[in-house]
C-alpha cells in the first residue's frame, strides 16, 4: 500500500501538534507561482539539512497551509524505503501522504494516480547532509540527474524548492575528505542508506546548552516557478542534460532573488556540487 501513495489522512496531516512544531522554528511556506491541477510535478527540495524539517513540515503536514496555497495539488514527500519497515512509523508515514523514494512509488503517483500530484524529492540526499553546517548554502546537484530523467519519462513539470535556514537547525562536525572518519561515514551511508552525522543542537530546557533539540532558527521554504517538461519515454542524454541545466539555472535564480530577504548578503552565492 505504501508503494501506491499510502492511505493519506487529512485528520493526521492537520494534527494540532504540527502547528507547535511549525512555530518552534518557525517554518514558513512561500508560493511564487500557481500550479495547475491538470499537471503532475516533481519538486526538487534543497538543501537536505540534518533532518529535512522544512520538507516534513511543509509537505508532510498541513501546518503551513500547503493545500490552501496550492489548491488541487496533492504533495507526497519521498523518504527512505527503510522507514517503512517499522510498523508504527510506517502507518504514520502513510497517513501523512509520505512515500518511499523508489521507482515503484513514484511511477504510481505520476502515472496511475491521475493529475495534481507533486512528488517531493530531497535531491541531495544523504551525501548532502554530510556537508550541512549553519550559514552554508550548498547543494549536491551536479551529478543528480535521475529525477530529471524521470520527469521527462512521465511528462511531469520540475519545480525547484529552496529552504533558507534548513542548515541552521543543528551544528555538525565536518570531517575532511580522506580522513578515517569521513571514510567510515561514507561506508555506513552505502550500507544504511543514510549518513551518520555527528551533530548537536540545544538543550531541551536550557537553550544555551548542548542537547538533541534543534535550534529555533527560522526556516523559510520557497516554491519556485515550474519548468514545463514534455513527455519523452526514452530521453537522450542530451535532452536530460538540457533540462538538468535549466533546473540548475532556475534554482540559482530562486536563491538569488530571495537571499537578501532572509538575512543573506547580496554577495552570497549558492554552491552547487
Amino acid at each position: 500500500m505504501f508503494s501506491s501513495g499510502g492511505r493519506r489522512s487529512s485528520w493526521v496531516r492537520n494534527w494540532a501538534v504540527w502547528t507547535y512544531f511549525r512555530d518552534y522554528f518557525p517554518i514558513r511556506l512561500i508560493k511564487t507561482h500557481d500550479l495547475l491541477p491538470s499537471r503532475n510535478y516533481i519538486f526538487g527540495y534543497h538543501p537536505h539539512g540534518i533532518f529535512c524539517f522544512g520538507a516534513f513540515c511543509n509537505f508532510g503536514t498541513e501546518a503551513t497551509g500547503f493545500s490552501k496555497k496550492f489548491p488541487g495539488i496533492k504533495p507526497s514527500l519521498a523518504t527512505l524505503a527503510g522507514n517503512f519497515r517499522l510498523p508504527v512509523l510506517r502507518d504514520y508515514l502513510m497517513s501523512g501522504g509520505i512515500c518511499p523514494v523508489n521507482r515503484n512509488s513514484i511511477d504510481y503517483l505520476l502515472s496511475c494516480s491521475g493529475t495534481g500530484n507533486a512528488v517531493v524529492i530531497v535531491v541531495g540526499g544523504a551525501a548532502e547532509s554530510l556537508q550541512c553546517v549553519p550559514g552554508k548554502n550548498s547543494v549536491t546537484l551536479k551529478n543528480r540527474k535521475g529525477f530529471v530523467r524521470l520527469a521527462l519519462q512521465k511528462g511531469s513539470d520540475l519545480v525547484p524548492v529552496y529552504s533558507f535556514g534548513e542548515n541552521d537547525s543543528y551544528k555538525q562536525v565536518i570531517f575532511e575528505e580522506g580522513t578515517l572518519w569521513r571514510s567510515v561515514q561514507k561506508k555506513l551511508q552505502k550500507i544504511l542508506g543514510f549518513a551518520p552525522c555527528l551533530f548537536h543542537g540545544c538543550g531541551l530546557f536550557f537553550g544555551n546548552s548542548w542537547g538533541i533539540a534543534p535550534y529555533s532558527k527560522p526556516i523559510t521554504t520557497i516554491v519556485g516557478e515550474p519548468i514545463t517538461v514534455p513527455k519523452i519515454e526514452d530521453p537522450t542524454e542530451e535532452v536530460v542534460e538540457m533540462y538538468h541545466a535549466m533546473y540548475i539555472r532556475s534554482l540559482q535564480c530562486l536563491f538569488d532573488k530571495y537571499k537578501t530577504r532572509f538575512g543573506l548578503k547580496e554577495s552570497e552565492v549558492l554552491h552547487i556540487h
